[in-house]
């Protein structure tokens, strides 16, 4: 049962959808299962140990202060960005957390939040245990959770086998595992992929309901750019990395008005809208997971250019992009995987590369081959790609690189919407090569920040 295109668009907060975003649904999973199981008002204590990635990154992650703001109750598609770090002082300065806002508790970070990294948890590198405690200091209840990418959460049970759930069990009309399935019902429906996946969101959901969906997600999409772009000043965490964006399109504006355009000036002004939007990322602004917070300025900077570039451009065009991207998306992640920790970058900017390229070549009326083409020449240039951010920010090299991976998906899906759609290499079996390429690279270049740039560049 494929997921839905609001599972791969959450809207969230930076700077990751595996560290922040996760952790703090998986915090609001646990304050759930409190009060179901009526141990929340004997709770005094609660103690949070991150494992694997999530401790060796963590910090510069802001995990630690997503396991706080998830604890007092706050939800990443509504907390207001800029009012996190004084609710993270006040914590720190009383010593108490109000619990789902409403039951005061004490709360030590010291002795509350403890980044363990010998332990590594055995489903998935982004691994955190949260117990409970009563006035004795009895454990009251315990849980694992995984943050699996992209703001996606599972417990043990649910990694053990059984589907994580997202939408509600209700049957749909396109039901797709593989990309030769799809290819397949759209041959038999006569249907495109975005017609196809439009009509399992109206499965879940009315067609208006779809659409108003859609539109919210390129709207923030849209102002990220716009807020990324404004901005000046240094990023947070240490490095000491100066916002380029805005000065990228002062210099921009300039030559257009002087008439001094090159040929590729188109992209670098894609490469400015990418940018905009992962420096934002990196600053803790509201971000849109496309299909990960640390890949999240790939699919926004294509939208960009299909609206600001190309001729007949429209909302339609928009949602048939998205639609398309979310078919891609979902291949990736029921065949291999969207997290940075497990795949190394290829999950993250490898998958928004291929998604926007598929749904780029869909919104300029590409074929269901073409669009499956475009989505494998996206991802198959991507392959290997390691995740190494120094200091374990996701700033150096994730900012640049969203930039490269939206290029590259404006050129894959060119080359696609140039050919007939036939091409060697299947999609399906570019997927496959990246999860067996995931699961034989080495932990120390996913996500973990000991190796690769992350220890050849000297962090500060």
């Amino acid at each position: 049962m494929p997921y839905s295109v609001f599972d791969l668009f959450k809207i969230g907060i930076g700077p990751s959808s595996s560290h922040t975003v996760g952790p703090m649904i998986a915090t609001a999973r646990f304050i759930r299962e409190l009060k179901q199981l009526d141990l929340f008002d004997y709770t005094v204590r609660v103690c949070t140990s991150l494992h694997g990635s999530l401790a060796f990154t963590g910090k510069g992650h802001a995990t630690d202060t997503a396991v706080m703001v998830g604890l007092i109750g706050y939800k990443p598609d509504t907390v207001e960005p800029a009012e996190i770090p004084k609710i993270v002082e006040a914590i720190q300065a009383s010593g108490t957390l109000n619990l789902a806002g409403e039951r005061m508790i004490e709360f030590q970070t010291d002795r509350d939040l403890i980044f363990n990294y010998e332990e590594y948890l055995p489903a998935h590198s982004n691994g955190m245990r949260i117990s409970a405690y009563d006035g004795a200091l009895n454990c009251l209840h315990s849980a694992t959770y995984y943050s699996i990418g992209g703001g996606f959460v599972a417990s043990e049970a649910e990694m053990s086998g059984e589907r994580i759930e997202t939408e509600p069990m209700i049957a749909i009309p396109y039901d797709y595992t593989s990309a030769h399935e799809l290819l397949r019902l759209g041959e038999i429906s006569d249907k495109s992929f975005s017609k196809m996946v439009f009509s399992n969101e109206c499965a879940w959901r009315s067609p208006q309901q779809v659409y108003d969906g859609l539109d919210t997600i390129w709207k923030t999409m849209s102002d990220c750019i716009d807020i990324g772009v404004a901005a000046k000043g240094i990023l947070p965490g240490g490095l000491n990395v100066r916002r380029r964006a805005n000065s990228l399109h002062e210099s921009l504006d300039e030559n257009t008005l002087k008439n001094n355009i090159l040929p590729h000036s188109c992209m670098d002004w894609i490469s400015m809208w990418a940018i905009a939007v992962n420096e934002e990322n990196a600053a803790g602004g509201r971000i849109v997971t496309a299909p990960t917070n640390g890949a999240a300025g790939v699919i926004p900077a294509v939208i960009k250019y299909y609206e600001q570039m190309c001729p007949g451009a429209d909302r339609l065009g928009i949602h048939d992009f998205l639609l398309a991207a979310t078919a891609i998306g979902v291949l990736i992640k029921l065949n291999a995987s969207i997290s940075g920790a497990e795949a190394g970058c290829q999950g993250e900017v490898g998958s928004a590369c291929a998604m926007a390229a598929g749904g780029l070549a869909a919104a300029l009326g590409g074929t269901n081959e073409q669009v499956e083409n475009a989505a494998e020449i996206g991802l198959e240039h991507h392959l290997g790609m390691t995740c190494d951010p120094i200091g374990g920010l996701v700033q150096v090299p994730c900012i640049e690189r969203n930039a490269m991976g939206a290029v590259k998906a404006i050129n894959a899906a060119s080359l696609a919407l140039h050919g007939d759609g036939k091409h060697l290499v299947s999609l399906d079996a570019v997927i496959e090569t990246m999860r067996q390429t995931g699961e034989d690279m080495q932990s120390k270049y996913k996500e973990t920040s000991q190796g690769g740039l992350a220890v050849n560049v000297v962090a500060c």
